[in-house]
């Protein structure tokens, strides 16, 4: 029997030729593409529960917009939609009004809509098309959660979606101000999740599940990163010289230090390896990533509560880098824990 989605059942004989072994490169391929899908997905859930701001990048008609509103959706989460492109800058920096005491800035419905519900996913879409005055009156949203005169909740998740510029109705480049202020994430539609979707619905999965107390794995992670830009100081900055890399994912203490919070994140949900990737990439760009990731890998830090309870047991790495880690562990677990028995330990 056929299987229409599966292909040939297991009875069936297919000559192996060029063609087959052309079809098969391509379903490696297909699933390499599918697993992608699942990990943007997983990465703007863990993002969006940490209040990190996301940019998704995809070109038209991929669904950035069905996807992340299906995010929230997994979430629990109310999702506002405000599109740049056809917004003025007042509409994020409030429009003036005469009042006795002066000028005030009144903000527009769509902020009061996420003060009332404040763990609403605000979801900023075709940012890259937005003109350059909006994008700067948009940085402050991102970067201060202001909106005229009104403090956006800090419960408030920041979302964003975009096309490359090159393939953008009057597009232009993001400024690096506010590129350097999110996690960006590139996008394509999984395929044999359209082709399932078509055939028998539309069924979201479960997201995974940042819990409120991560501090172990944040500690962890802030250990690895010291010790990394110890050993490599030459990767904690670097800004493009390409006005497109500009506006993408480039090191920088501000975005190593998203870097580490997002990968601390991931690991406490539970995710797995590739949607830490790609959340550490989308902070800083994929090679510094890379790096950092290996470092992390070899890392191995002992727990630090382990050494605090035996002192004279504990064994400094002979590599600088990797004993500066686990000092750094060791100082992190003292000064989240500010009690006697943790400072005496």
């Amino acid at each position: 029997m056929f299987d229409p989605i599966g292909g040939a059942g297991p009875a069936a004989k297919i000559p192996i030729d060029e063609d087959t072994n052309a079809c098969s490169n391509e379903a490696a391929r297909t699933r390499g593409r599918d697993v992608a899908g699942r990990s943007v997905i997983d990465a703007v859930a863990v993002a969006v529960q940490v209040g990190q701001p996301v940019l998704v990048w995809g070109d038209p008609g991929e669904g950035k917009t069905k996807m992340i509103q299906q995010v929230a959706d997994q979430l629990g989460r109310p999702c506002e939609v405000v599109i740049g492109s056809i917004r003025e800058a007042v509409d994020f920096s409030g429009w003036p009004v005469r009042t006795d005491d002066g000028v005030s800035f009144a903000p527009p419905r769509w902020a009061q809509r996420c003060l009332d519900h404040p763990d609403t996913v605000l979801f900023l879409d075709e940012l890259s098309t937005a003109s350059p005055s909006v994008q700067a009156a948009m940085l402050r949203v991102v970067l201060d959660r202001e909106v005229g005169d009104l403090t956006l909740p800090s419960s408030v998740s920041i979302v964003a979606a975009a096309n490359p510029a090159d393939v953008a109705a009057g597009g232009d480049d993001l400024a690096p101000p506010l590129a350097n202020r999110f996690c960006h994430l590139d996008w394509e539609a999984d395929l044999n999740e359209w082709l399932g979707g078509m055939m028998r619905g539309w069924h979201a999965r479960p997201a995974p599940i940042v819990p409120d107390d991560f501090s172990a794995e944040l500690a962890h992670w802030r250990a690895a990163l010291v010790g990394f830009i110890r050993a490599r100081p030459s990767l904690l900055r670097h800004f493009p010289g390409d006005l497109v890399e500009q506006g993408r994912a480039w090191p920088s203490p501000r975005t190593w230090d998203i870097a580490h919070r997002l990968g601390a994140a991931a690991t406490a949900a539970g995710a797995g390896p590739e949607v830490i990737r790609r959340l550490v990439a989308g902070a800083v760009g994929d090679g510094p990533a890379g790096e950092f990731l290996r470092f992390e890998r070899e890392v191995d830090l002992p727990d630090p509560e382990v050494l605090l309870a035996d002192p004279d047991g504990a064994e400094l790495p002979d590599r600088p880098d990797l004993a500066l880690a686990m000092l750094t562990a060791i100082t992190v677990a003292v000064s989240e824990d500010l009690t006697e028995p943790g400072w005496v330990a």
